[in-house]
């Protein structure tokens, strides 16, 4: 386990790490912060001296992926803040992701140079352009040898498509497609194309104080192009067919679970809207987090889900206070581990949760400074709700509400998690690695 960084004194709000997420093999990890950064973190390669140095993830480089704007027709600020970076599988030597604001879509191409030509007939190697009189001969340029240098530079804009916030993208497994996600409406686009995008989701009311839910995220399933499914602020998810029509306003399957009216209250609607949505590995289940829990549905089950994780219930009596301080409204992300047995989501005080779907086992682990010494074990957390308080539990009334983990990444394949609490990235691995 380490920590990779490090924060002087205060953290600075630009250093917000705002998404966290592996690459298809594993090998880079990206992060995007609030100061509009992506950095990308590669794993050391094993060597036979050390064989023990393999996991380790260093930096391989740092971009400004966005810049903050003005949108002067509304008189809004644009935030440079990174909301999601999806990777796209590597074709050839270069890496390729996808890094979003709250407008714009970029695609960018991280490559490696190790090379330089030197010898130009036109220009010195400083760059100035030679006097045409004084070249007398021709050269044949050569490749020299340099130091490695790993450069970012931004392929495609994907712009003026979307007039809310985008709070998701995803990329298709035909590869040439993907789908920006904002409150009202869902956008296809070719990665070729960034003039023109398709419009596959519109739930704007033609009068908008009719409006009665948005759109919180969205996802293409893992292995049928044609398929993807968008939660909202309601609750319910949402399983769409392309094939049916071009636009997917009416949906093929609607999951929702019955709400129980013993149990409503004020903040029912609040804690129900649903913060993220990730498809299981295999394309069989759905993951959805809400504020309070963590659910599994079965595709072929509409009518209530398939497993209900409770993240953090011991919050159930203080959602008044967690209303006050805005807490109520954090959007957590969960993710699977490589098998689908077990899913991860983040909670507050730097705790996070994970629960194994076959022995119903769940663990809280806490990623902080105390316990980011390499190789150090991580012990479990528990949280004690009024009465007598063992000496290694923490009471609901100490939790630190500021400190709160809302992305989490897991390795495709291996037991090695990222976990982002504040400006702080922690990597974890399992110690039978």
């Amino acid at each position: 386990m380490h920590l990779l960084e490090e924060d002087q004194g205060r953290c600075v709000k630009a250093d917000i790490i705002s998404t966290v997420e592996f690459n298809p093999t594993g090998e880079l990890l990206a992060t995007g912060d609030k100061g509009g950064r992506v950095v990308v973190f590669q794993r050391e390669q094993e060597s036979k001296n050390q064989p023990h140095r393999r996991g380790e993830y260093n930096v391989y480089s740092t971009f400004q992926s966005h810049e903050p704007e003005f949108d002067y027709l509304k008189s809004l600020e644009i935030e440079e803040k990174i909301n999601k970076i999806r990777w796209l599988p590597q074709q050839n030597a270069a890496y390729f992701l996808l890094s979003t604001n709250d407008k714009t879509v970029k695609l960018w191409k991280i490559s490696e140079r190790d090379k330089r030509p030197e010898g130009y007939n036109l220009k010195e190697e400083d760059g100035r352009i030679r006097d045409p009189t004084t070249i007398t001969a021709l050269r044949v340029p050569v490749l020299q040898p340099m130091d490695l240098m790993v450069e970012a530079t931004p392929r495609r804009v994907f712009s003026n498509a979307h007039t809310y916030h985008i709070n998701s993208i995803s990329v298709n497994n035909d590869y040439e497609t993907y789908m920006s996600t904002d409150d009202l409406r869902i956008n296809l686009w070719n990665l070729e194309i960034t003039n023109q995008s398709f419009n596959i989701v519109d739930i704007k009311p033609a009068n908008m104080e009719e409006l009665t839910e948005v759109i919180t995220a969205a996802e293409f399933h893992p292995n049928q192009c044609n398929t993807f499914v968008y939660s909202s602020s309601k609750g319910s998810i949402r399983l769409c067919d392309m094939r049916a029509s071009a636009l997917c306003d009416n949906h093929s399957k609607f999951f929702e679970e019955p709400e129980d009216p013993s149990n409503r209250s004020f903040f029912s609607e609040i804690i129900s809207s649903i913060s993220d949505v990730k498809f299981s590995h295999s394309g069989r289940y759905l993951m959805t987090r809400d504020y309070l829990t963590v659910k599994v549905w079965d595709l072929n089950m509409e009518s209530k889900p398939l497993e209900t994780y409770q993240v953090h219930d011991y919050l159930r009596s203080k959602l008044c206070s967690l209303y006050e301080n805005d807490c109520i409204f954090d959007k957590f992300e969960c993710v699977w581990n490589g098998s689908d047995s077990v899913i991860m989501t983040g909670s507050y005080n730097n705790f996070f949760r994970m629960f194994d779907r076959n022995t119903k086992r769940d663990v809280t682990l806490e990623a902080s400074r105390e316990n980011s010494k390499p190789r150090a074990i991580l012990k479990p957390r528990k949280v004690c709700v009024g009465g007598k308080r063992r000496k290694d539990e923490i009471s609901v009334d100490s939790l630190d509400f500021s400190k709160k983990i809302l992305h989490t990444a897991w390795h495709p394949s291996e037991n090695i998690i990222a976990v982002a609490a504040t400006n702080n990235l922690y990597i974890f691995q399992d110690k039978i690695n």
